[in-house]
């Protein structure tokens, strides 16, 4: 199928096979689109995220493009998160997620851009804390073995997708770019991927797809945009391991509550310096994220049960109330 037919197709909302999108994202990531035809396939990809095919050819274009990290045999799978979409109106906790998982011993790695235009990334945040971005996937493999946590830039991993993401500030959109961002893998099947969903919509749709797929996948429903847990409320939060889902926990039905503790403000130093003090123990980690952490030890093979997951992340992060 020519990007003309591709172009077509969409703009009449019929729907491409999912060779076809694979063909058309492949495409767009080697940078083989001329500028005019980049910006309105883009713009149509941007309105088209319900369709299954669709969404998992370009998840096949995009995995054909990334490159792979290497890591120590392990029984434990490294926990990866992304982080391209960021947060603006609530605090960006990813950099708390990912560095409290890291002091229970997981190899966490965490990809995504520098800055986002308006919200807060977790690279801002790392950065303010001292943790700052690999150069290169051999430092990034070197970070990980000796420090068990890596920040890893978006164009390290996949350079394709990197340059889409830089477009957003000069065409004023990039959901396509950032819902794609969210299935990078640098370890080829082997880890535990943490996906948020931006609604209920979207997660049965990621549900859905994800269980064709080989691999371990910890889903979430998100509407910051980073694949953290809400403080004031949780999330259904569900396991999807080689097609089979297990959902661990329930979504919470009460209303938003506020949280014990909270940055200051949504910006990254507030963030980080609030981030700090909860991992030395002066202010409490929100209930829904020690949820969350349990569900990472367990999807990670940490422990194989998840009562036990639960325990170890309640006794660890001082939070009893959730064991």
């Amino acid at each position: 199928m020519s990007l003309f037919v591709a172009l077509k197709t969409l703009s009449g909302r019929e729907r491409l096979s999912e060779d076809a999108t694979r063909r058309a994202t492949a495409a767009l990531l080697d940078g083989g689109v001329p500028e005019l035809e980049q910006g309105a396939l883009l713009a149509l990809l941007d309105a088209r995220s319900d369709e299954i095919a669709e969404l998992s050819g370009s998840e096949s274009a995009l995995s054909e493009r990334c490159f792979r990290m290497k890591t120590q045999p392990a029984s434990v799978r490294p926990v990866v998160f992304a982080s391209h979409a960021g947060s603006s109106a609530e605090p960006n906790l990813l950099a708390l997620l990912a560095l409290t998982l890291q002091r229970l011993k997981l190899k966490v790695v965490v990809h995504g851009v520098l800055a986002s235009s308006g919200r807060v990334v977790a690279a801002q945040v790392f950065r303010e804390i001292g943790v700052l971005p690999c150069l290169t996937l051999q430092q990034a493999e070197r970070e990980l073995e000796d420090v068990g946590l890596a920040f890893v830039p978006t164009a390290v991993l996949t350079p394709g997708l990197a340059d889409l993401l830089a477009l957003r500030g000069r065409i004023g959109f990039g959901a396509f770019a950032e819902r794609l961002g969210r299935f990078i893998d640098p370890f080829g099947g082997s880890g535990l991927v943490v996906i948020a969903a931006a609604d209920e919509q979207e997660r049965r749709l990621l549900r859905a797809l994800l269980r064709e797929r080989p691999g371990t996948y910890l889903l979430l429903e998100a509407s910051h945009g980073d694949a953290f847990a809400d403080p004031r409320r949780r999330p259904a939060l569900e396991l999807i391991r080689d097609g089979k889902g297990e959902m661990l926990f329930e979504a919470e039905a009460a209303p938003l509550r506020a949280a014990l503790s909270a940055p200051r403000a949504n910006d990254a130093r507030s963030t980080a310096a609030w981030t700090q003090s909860v991992l030395r123990g002066e202010c409490p980690l929100p209930l829904p994220l020690v949820n969350q952490i349990a569900c990472c030890l367990y999807g990670a093979g940490y422990t194989a049960d998840m009562n036990q997951a639960k325990a170890i992340a309640a006794v660890q992060t001082g939070s009893l109330l959730a064991a």
